[in-house]
C-alpha cells in the first residue's frame, strides 16, 4: 500500500521536503511508517518520537492501521512563549 506523509517545522527542515511516499505492507500501523521514514531520513530520527501523529487530518495514536491512500502528518512538538 502507498501512503502520503507530510512533514512540518523542523521535520521539513531537515529532511530537505515537506511531502513523502511511502510504500508499507498491507495492514501495517504507524509505528512501522515511523521506522520507515527513520531509516530514509535519519536526520529526523530524534525527533519522531515526540511527533504528534495525525492520520487523514485526525490525531491517532501510534497502533492506528494505515491504509492504502491515506495521508499522515508528522508535527513536532512546539514551544515558545
Amino acid at each position: 500500500m502507498r501512503i502520503t506523509v507530510k512533514l512540518f517545522a523542523i521535520l521539513r527542515d531537515r529532511a530537505g521536503t515537506s511531502d513523502l511516499s511511502l510504500d508499507l505492507p498491507p495492514g501495517s500501523v504507524t509505528s512501522v511508517a515511523l521506522e520507515s521514514i527513520a531509516l530514509q531520513h535519519p536526520g529526523i530520527r530524534a525527533l519522531l518520537p515526540r511527533a504528534a501523529v495525525a492520520i487523514n487530518r485526525e490525531y491517532a495514536s501510534r497502533d492506528t492501521t494505515l491504509n492504502d491512500g491515506d495521508e499522515l502528518a508528522l508535527i513536532p512538538p512546539v514551544s515558545g512563549g
